[in-house]
């Protein structure tokens, strides 16, 4: 009599070659069976052309012939989508993929990126964090995970990346993997393989969110973003004075392309006023004002939120540990609104648009 339970136990050895968690922890197991000595299931791929696919079925059943040598398992492959629906995203298990640019370095692009992921994360949101900014990774600075190595772990005979954990949410960063002293020198081909690498073979749980937090500008990096994945949408960060939004036009023209077309979900704007610790109700525009609000109406987007230039905010980046992840810390909130009201902008912008393709280079 072959016991329900021990298929089950032994099921749970396969993993999810995306996510690295067991096929039953992942819900790929469907229309479960057992008629006297028959096993029969269904496995639920992104694609029936996942080239896993067959890998998946042979270690099904070899997991299996370890308990019931003599059981006759039959493994049916069918997808969750219609094919015609189906997505060639490589990360089929993140339902959004949300780009934070900006035209300038120096805006507080990464300290964005990383109370907005904290942000969502606290609104109840399922999210990752990318540090995409291969030339000046920040982040693991921000989130006082500096010397820490990500583990490789191989799957199906294929080396995977395990993203840390910054307080329950995964992270990837180049700084995982050199010393903070070393020079990143790289050409386009080589800073485009460490971003895909980011993506396809990094193992991601499944995420409602994954943030990734680019280089200034409109480089490389950017373009094999939008290459390798279906960017959702891009928040740019901006500081008010007329300078950063100039150069911010551009990062917002690129996503803007035809050729790329990634929707603006809105604008930060960043240091809008400074607040002196000692005097919390003054308010000094040091930078100028209007920025933010410029940049929205030209990007025909919205001001996601204002963020004023405290010590507070510096001091807990630099520390490790972000406001969003402080009790104590008022300005928490200002990160709180840009959350929740970035989670209001994807909301309407799946509703109303199509889903963003990956870009197709053509020569």
């Amino acid at each position: 009599m072959i016991d329900n339970n021990k298929v089950v136990a032994a099921l749970r050895k396969v993993k999810d070659p995306n996510t690295g968690q067991d096929i039953i922890a992942a819900k790929l197991v469907k229309d479960f069976k057992i008629e006297e000595n028959n096993i029969t299931f269904s496995l639920v791929l992104p694609s029936l052309n996942t080239p896993y696919k067959a890998d998946l079925n042979f270690a099904c059943q070899a997991a299996i012939q370890e308990v019931y040598p003599t059981a006759n398992i039959n493994v049916h492959m069918m997808s969750q989508t219609p094919q015609s629906q189906q997505s060639t995203s490589p990360l089929t298990h993140v339902k959004n993929i949300i780009a934070v640019g900006s035209g300038k370095g120096g805006v507080g692009k990464s300290t964005v990126a990383v109370n907005l992921a904290l942000g969502l994360k606290a609104l109840g949101a399922r999210v990752g964090l990318i540090d995409a900014d291969l030339y000046g990774p920040s982040i693991p600075t921000m989130l006082g995970l500096q010397g820490q190595r990500p583990k490789v772990q191989e799957v199906y005979g294929k080396p995977k990346i395990t993203p840390l954990d910054a307080d329950g949410m995964p992270v990837m960063s180049i700084g995982f993997i050199i010393e903070p002293e070393q020079a990143v020198v790289l050409r386009g081909p080589r800073l485009g393989g460490i971003i895909k690498q980011f993506f396809q073979d990094t193992l991601w749980p499944p995420l409602d969110f994954l943030i990734v937090d680019l280089p200034p500008g409109t480089g490389d990096i950017q373009l094999t973003l939008v290459q390798t994945v279906p960017v959702t949408g891009a928040v740019l960060v901006t500081t008010p004075q007329e300078v950063a939004v100039v150069d911010a036009v551009k990062a917002m023209n690129m996503f803007l392309l035809p050729s790329v077309n990634v929707p603006i979900l809105g604008v930060v704007e960043n240091m809008s006023w400074f607040t002196p610790k000692e005097l919390p109700n003054n308010k000094y525009y040091i930078f100028g004002e209007g920025g933010g609000k410029k940049m929205a109406k030209m990007s025909k987007s919205v001001l996601l939120g204002q963020i004023p230039l405290v010590q507070g905010i510096r001091e807990a980046g630099d520390g490790g540990k972000p406001v969003l992840l402080q009790k104590d810390n008022t300005t928490k909130d200002y990160f709180v609104k840009v959350a929740q009201n970035t989670l209001r902008e994807v909301g309407l912008r799946n509703e109303l648009q199509d889903p963003t393709q990956i870009v197709t280079i053509k020569t």
